[in-house]
């Protein structure tokens, strides 16, 4: 990829095309700057007229450094390495010195998309996600979904903790074995999507308050404090470039924006989206998928943004399978089965109604075509936000669970799947972080009082069992071994696995394109009928999560779990924990 010279207005350290690297900070609350090399005297950095300092200066890739501003010595925030953590110096990072082995990939269709969401850390590093790459192919996995890589403080956390989002974690390897993940992933025909936070900053190593108070704004709070004001045209820049930094320096293929409901104004996406598609070339596949609690679906479709994950799918089922209607699934709790009715057959579950909670949220999204939205029965948060941070794989008997990877795999919308699913994994995910005191203290105890209104944990001692996510022994609980899949019953979870992707890869992936709803209903108390037709096939689907069998109209054309497929005499009918389906002419 040829270097360019930077544009005026970019963050960071940009190596250019005459052997010099422009240095560029935005610093609106400072009088003066200087660039700091770590073995070298200040040298200092002129005004850009804007509330930015900006240098050329001829150093080498590897040369460490810091900024000075006024009296405050900090990290470049948009560094490109952090060697030594955050609070360490920063590193120039020469981008096209590697060298890519599979440089004619363009990447996937959407329709193709099976995603596999992984922490980097809890599979090993950069290296051990490279070693899990053939067997995830091999199951049919066609994307693996990195949770968020910016630079957090310590060496253990999900992610979401970052404060440097420019800078792959170095507690993972450098930017170049992050690359060379990449880049084996392309040769196994992976796609990589990463997951970037553009909603906040973490607690710990975040200086921009100090010398960019502009960027973030007191008049519209969010659960992480200060809002980030996303009317600077520098702010906007910050995270548009960094976007760009993922898609073209590291050839990832999607970015997974998280929690975009607490960005303002809203209309950054819509900048955000045209910046990054008007730098495609022609013929190279970039999805870019929302996590957005309001369910705008206006945002989505083949113009928009290519998906939503879908809270509702997982809400209305897991409260199917657990019976569980605490914390965020009261919502669901009234009727589990008509909510994921309506999820099948229209999208959302809440399109503008009210909640238990009285929380309206949601747009009319019937409109939307299935394929445009990410379903999961699990995924990072449903695991890690519980107290104890367990599996369905550790609450549910196997038919049960796997009626429900069927149903997620099978549905018109683009499946995800946690870690260890494909093969059954029990290991827990719990939340995890490695702060500095007093902040690890706080963050124990807040973690505890999240707890303090769910039954189990009304007790103080009950709440005292809850694991310390800054203790070791609470990330290695987290570790995954991914030779489970390889022994009994992991081995045999995965060929099974594997089976039901084939499903969807011979008879979803050619259709979605045209499939929309033809309705969806409950047909008994835990048990959905959802059809979908293209106009010239017609997929009917059963999932019965009941106690007792729920008819199906006719014979079936394939089955999947423990659904007789040899036409015996309880073909009109679909046995529990049993997802069942039927293909026909429409």
């Amino acid at each position: 990829m040829p270097r360019v010279n930077a544009r005026a207005g970019a963050w960071g350290a940009q190596p250019q095309a005459d052997g010099t690297v422009r240095f560029s900070i935005w610093a609106p609350a400072c009088t003066q700057a200087w660039l700091v090399p770590q073995d070298g005297a200040p040298v200092p950095m002129r005004a850009d007229g804007d509330g930015g300092f900006v240098l050329e200066h001829r150093a080498a890739p590897g040369l460490r450094y810091r900024y000075r501003l006024d009296d405050r010595i900090v990290p470049d925030p948009a560094s490109r390495w952090q060697p030594e953590g955050v609070d360490g110096p920063s590193a120039v990072v020469d981008p096209a010195a590697y060298r890519w082995r599979h440089d004619h990939w363009r990447g996937r269709p959407w329709n193709e998309t099976v995603l596999y969401e992984l922490h980097v850390g809890a599979c090993g590093g950069y290296a051990g996600v490279r070693a899990q790459l053939p067997r995830l192919a091999k199951l049919g996995i066609t994307a693996i979904e990195l949770m968020p890589l910016g630079e957090f403080p310590g060496t253990r956390n999900w992610g979401y903790d970052g404060v440097l989002p420019y800078a792959p974690a170095s507690a993972y390897g450098t930017p170049d074995d992050l690359r060379a993940l990449v880049d084996d992933a392309h040769g196994h025909g992976l796609m990589v999507f990463m997951d970037v936070v553009y909603n906040h900053f973490g607690p710990h190593g975040n200086h921009l308050p100090a010398y960019a108070p502009a960027f973030f704004r007191d008049d519209t709070p969010t659960p992480w404090g200060a809002a980030i004001d996303f009317r600077q045209p520098r702010v906007q820049r910050f995270f548009i470039d960094n976007a760009r930094m993922w898609l073209h320096e590291y050839r990832v293929d999607g970015l997974r924006l998280d929690a975009v409901h607490a960005i303002a104004p809203q209309d950054f996406l819509a900048t955000l989206r045209r910046a990054l598609r008007a730098d495609l070339p022609p013929g190279r596949h970039v999805h870019l998928v929302l996590e957005n609690e309001h369910n705008t679906a206006s945002w989505l479709g083949d113009d928009g943004y290519d998906a939503q994950w879908n809270d509702d799918f997982h809400n209305a089922l897991h409260v199917l399978l657990t019976g569980e209607t605490e914390g965020y699934y009261a919502a669901f709790a009234d009727d589990p089965a008509a909510h994921l009715a309506r999820v099948l057959g229209e999208g959302f579950a809440f399109q503008g109604e009210a909640d238990a909670r009285g929380h309206v949220r949601g747009e009319p999204s019937a409109h939307v075509p299935p394929r445009h939205y990410v379903a999961f029965a699990q995924n990072h948060d449903q695991v890690g936000n519980r107290a104890f941070g367990d599996r369905l794989a550790a609450q549910l008997p196997a038919a049960r669970l796997r009626a429900a990877l069927a149903l997620t795999a099978l549905t018109p919308m683009v499946p995800l799947f946690f870690m260890g699913e494909p093969w059954g994994a029990t290991a827990p995910f719990p939340f995890f972080t490695d702060f500095p005191a007093p902040l690890d203290a706080a963050v124990r105890e807040g973690r505890r009082r999240e707890f303090a209104s769910f039954a189990a944990f009304a007790d103080p001692q009950a709440r005292a069992r809850i694991p310390d996510p800054n203790a070791p022994a609470t990330f290695a609980l987290a570790r995954l071994d991914p030779d489970e899949a390889d022994a009994a019953p992991g081995a045999d979870w995965a060929v099974w696995f594997a089976d039901l992707l084939a499903v969807r890869r011979t008879q979803l992936v050619p259709r979605l394109d045209g499939l929309r709803a033809q309705g969806a209903a409950t047909i008994a108390p835990a048990a959905v009928h959802a059809a979908w037709s293209d106009g010239t096939w017609k997929m009917d689907l059963v999932c019965n999560l009941g106690a007792t069998p729920v008819p199906f109209e006719s014979t079936l054309a394939a089955v999947l779990g423990h659904y007789r497929s040899d036409g015996g005499p309880d073909a009109a009918q679909v046995p529990p924990d049993t997802l069942a389906l039927r293909w026909s002419r429409a």
